[in-house]
């Protein structure tokens, strides 16, 4: 479904990632875990096209991404929950969700609305709430419905469990394994490695912009390398 071959990036005249090989098939939780400055974000980012990769290929459904406008790129059922979720504070939950549902048909909007309070039952009660006064939790909540309101087929995800209290983070995640029931590829860049590989079907390890390990979330998950690193020995 989507396919990183030798992408890499860089930052004027520092190179961020280095001819990074990632693979994500339909129907798949893949996560990316590392720590602080190892690239992931900014391979989410040059999915989207900001910043363009100055190298390799980026394959999404078989149409190369690479030179394409963000704005392109945004409108091909992908959809993306950036770090800190970055709500539209002044708006209300309701606007929030219309604003993620801009490009949506009208025959689709009210369905896919209804799915999103059906899977966020909170932002239903809050329906009428300004995103700048809602909780942490229920801002995350809010950003990953706006996501969904775009009919997303590839939902990417970065950080999302960050600042998050534990009871929260369970929750966050029990709803992306509803959303791969339901049908929706996840892409999810977290440094929260225990969580992420827990839920994962497939993980990649990335380290100063380099894929240095990848294989079953499982079997990362009882890696003593990656233990040792992520996991807190």
């Amino acid at each position: 479904m989507l396919k990183f071959e030798n992408v890499s990036t860089f930052y004027g005249k520092i190179q961020a990632l280095h001819s990074v090989n990632v693979e994500i098939n339909q129907g798949e939780i893949v996560t990316l875990i590392g720590a602080n400055g190892a690239g992931k974000s900014t391979l989410l980012m040059t999915l989207c096209g900001s910043p363009q990769s100055h190298s390799g290929s980026i394959k999404y459904l078989g149409e190369e991404l690479v030179g394409q406008p963000s704005s392109h790129i945004m409108r091909k059922s992908i959809a993306v929950v950036p770090e800190g979720r970055r709500v539209f504070a002044r708006l209300t939950v309701e606007e929030n969700l219309a604003m993620g549902g801009f490009f949506t048909d009208k025959g689709d909007y009210q369905e896919q609305l209804d799915k999103v309070l059906h899977l966020f039952p909170r932002l239903k009660e809050r329906y009428i709430q300004r995103g700048g006064t809602m909780s942490g939790g229920e801002q995350q909540m809010l950003a990953i419905g706006r996501a969904l309101m775009s009919k997303p087929k590839l939902l990417l995800l970065d950080e999302p469990s960050l600042g998050l209290a534990p009871i929260i983070i369970q929750q966050i995640f029990d709803i992306i394994e509803q959303l791969r029931r339901d049908g929706v590829t996840v892409f999810l860049v977290e440094q929260n490695a225990n969580q992420a590989l827990k839920i994962a079907d497939r993980a990649y390890v990335l380290e100063n912009g380099r894929v240095v390990m990848q294989g079953t979330g499982e079997a990362l998950l009882t890696d003593p390398k990656v233990r040792d690193a992520y996991l807190g020995g």
